[in-house]
C-alpha cells in the first residue's frame, strides 16, 4: 500500500468518525440540565444488583465486556514488552552490585511497604462498596513491592518477585475474567451477565453478585502485569548489558 493510499484511508476513516461523533453529540442531554437518563439508569441497575459503588457496577456489570477489552489491552501490552525486551544473544546478565541506601530512606520505604500492600488489597476487596477497585488496587499492590528496590536493593526485590510466577498470575487473572463471562452463558443468560451467583446483602463484602469476583480478577491481572512490566524495564537498566560491556 502506497503512502498516498494510506493517507486517503486515514482521511476517510477520520471523516467517518467525525460524522458519527458529531451525530452522537447532537443527541446528548443539554449541558447543565436536570435530566440525567444515563446516570439514573446506572444507579437503578446498581441498586437492583446490590452494588453500593455505582462506578463498579458500570465497569463490572453493566459494561463488563468493555472492561474485558481494557484488561486485554494491558495484557497484550505486557506480552509485547516481554517479547521486545527479552535477553538476546548479544547481551549478558550481570548481577547488580549492592546499593547503599540512606537510613531515613530505608526506614521510610520498609515501614510504608506493608501499609501500601494492605491498602492496595483493601482497595481491591472493597471495590464494589467504595471508590477504587481492581485497576487502582492492583497498581498500588505492585508499587508496594517495588518499595524494596528503594529501601534495600534490587536483589531484595528479586527475591520477592519471581517473574515467572507473576507472568502466570497475569494470565490467570485474564483467564478468570473470561471464565466468569462464560459462566453466564452456562447459566442460561448472556456472556458476563451478573446472574451466576446471588446478589448478596447491600453494602457488605458479599454483595454485587459477580462484581467483586471480576474486580478481584482484574486486581490480580493488573498487579501481576505491572510487576512483570517493571521487571523487564528494570532488568534492562540494572542487569542486562551488551557483550562488549556497554
Amino acid at each position: 500500500m502506497s503512502r498516498r493510499l494510506r493517507m486517503w484511508v486515514l482521511a476517510v476513516g477520520a471523516l467517518g468518525f467525525a460524522a458519527l461523533f458529531g451525530a452522537a453529540c447532537l443527541r446528548l442531554p443539554a449541558f447543565g440540565g436536570d435530566s440525567h437518563p444515563y446516570g439514573e439508569r446506572a444507579v437503578r441497575a446498581a441498586l437492583a444488583h446490590r452494588t453500593a459503588n455505582v462506578i463498579a457496577a458500570v465497569n463490572f456489570d453493566q459494561r463488563a465486556f468493555d472492561t474485558l477489552g481494557e484488561e486485554s489491552i494491558l495484557f497484550a501490552s505486557v506480552l509485547g514488552t516481554v517479547v521486545l525486551l527479552r535477553q538476546t544473544r548479544e547481551e549478558r546478565e550481570v548481577p547488580p552490585a549492592p546499593a547503599r541506601v540512606p537510613l531515613p530512606v530505608r526506614r521510610y520505604a520498609l515501614v510504608l511497604l506493608p501499609v501500601a500492600l494492605v491498602v492496595g488489597l483493601y482497595v481491591v476487596a472493597h471495590g464494589q462498596l467504595s471508590p477504587g477497585g481492581g485497576f487502582q488496587g492492583g497498581v498500588v499492590v505492585a508499587t508496594a513491592l517495588h518499595l524494596l528496590y528503594i529501601g534495600a536493593d534490587y536483589r531484595a526485590l528479586e527475591r520477592v518477585r519471581p517473574v515467572g510466577v507473576y507472568e502466570v498470575g497475569d494470565a490467570a487473572g485474564e483467564g478468570v475474567y473470561l471464565v466468569l463471562g462464560l459462566a453466564g452463558l452456562v447459566a442460561g443468560s448472556s456472556f458476563l451477565a451478573n446472574t451466576v451467583i446471588g446478589y448478596g446483602t447491600f453494602n457488605t463484602l458479599a454483595s454485587g453478585g459477580v462484581v467483586p469476583l471480576l474486580n478481584a480478577a482484574v486486581g490480580m491481572e493488573v498487579a501481576c502485569a505491572v510487576v512483570v512490566l517493571l521487571a523487564r524495564f528494570l532488568d534492562q537498566a540494572v542487569e542486562i548489558e551488551e557483550e562488549s560491556g556497554r
